[in-house]
């Protein structure tokens, strides 16, 4: 009775070693994030981190087995931190660009990258042709805000070189001066200025002034998680596990939750 009770105690010590070495070497990532970046990332009145970009890495954690921690930064320094070590993903709805490529990694795509124009209702701007194509005489006499270091920013850049820009360190500025009339127009994702400009109190006081603008070579194929280089082994499990949040339809899941349609291609699943 003594030594089989004995053993009991020595196994179960031994199986409680082997679950606390488990859990101690648990994987453990840190992913970061701009956390004012509604309704894809940002803090709500709680505290808590919430939007379809943390739903997203909750899903992914969930399905390679990790452990996560969110880290808050600045959206102009969000690769010069990751490539610093201060956080090993990036989901923060950054768009898979090939400029970005020369830098970090990506996985496949988890949503669309796209933009579009605003600016306040009954302007009766023409901006752009019947091809889609950029009337730049006719952004004369107009300051557009743009989020400093972004894409946006970049297609500006190369396309209309000579409009007079207003850049801004974050959405919630741009947004700000948008609604107090200190710029004519801003570009933002299409998907958030439709939750803030035309929804609500807002509804019938702001109007789109461009067509989608999705040229690949700004706006890349879609948003993807960012990691440094070198880290195949963990992107073919994320990549796995988005393929599977994409099949199991929880992608469509979080979208809905926001917006009255999905914002992924089923397509990335396959």
């Amino acid at each position: 009775m003594k030594l089989g009770f004995m053993t009991g105690i020595i196994g179960g010590a031994v199986l409680a070693m082997g679950l606390t070495t488990q859990a101690a070497t648990a994987e453990s990532l840190r992913v970061g994030m701009e956390c004012t970046y509604y309704p894809f990332n940002y803090k709500e009145t709680s505290g808590d981190l919430a939007g379809y970009d943390v739903d997203v890495a909750n899903g992914i954690a969930e399905i390679i087995d990790a452990e996560i921690e969110f880290v808050c930064q600045e959206w102009d320094g969000i690769i010069p931190a990751l490539l610093a070590n201060k956080y090993d993903l990036i989901i923060a709805s950054l768009s898979i660009t090939e400029k970005r490529k020369e830098k970090i990694d990506y996985s496949i795509p988890y949503r669309v990258s796209i933009g579009r124009l605003i600016g306040e209702d009954g302007k009766g701007l023409e901006l752009f042709d019947a091809d889609g194509q950029p009337i730049a005489d006719n952004f004369n006499g107009l300051t557009v805000g743009v989020e400093r270091a972004s894409n946006y920013a970049d297609w500006f850049a190369a396309t209309l070189p000579n409009v007079d820009i207003k850049f801004y360190d974050g959405t919630e500025p741009l947004y700000l001066d948008m609604k107090n009339g200190r710029v004519d127009l801003i570009i933002t994702n299409p998907m958030k200025g439709h939750l803030v400009f035309m929804s609500g109190e807002n509804e019938g006081k702001y109007e789109f002034y461009s067509p989608p603008l999705s040229d690949e070579e700004f706006f890349g194929p879609g948003v993807g998680v960012g990691m440094r280089k070198g880290n195949d082994e963990l992107r073919g499990r994320i990549d796995a596990a988005l393929k599977q949040l994409i099949q199991t339809g929880k992608l469509e899941e979080y979208a809905l939750k926001i917006f009255p349609w999905p914002i992924h291609n089923e397509q990335w699943g396959e």
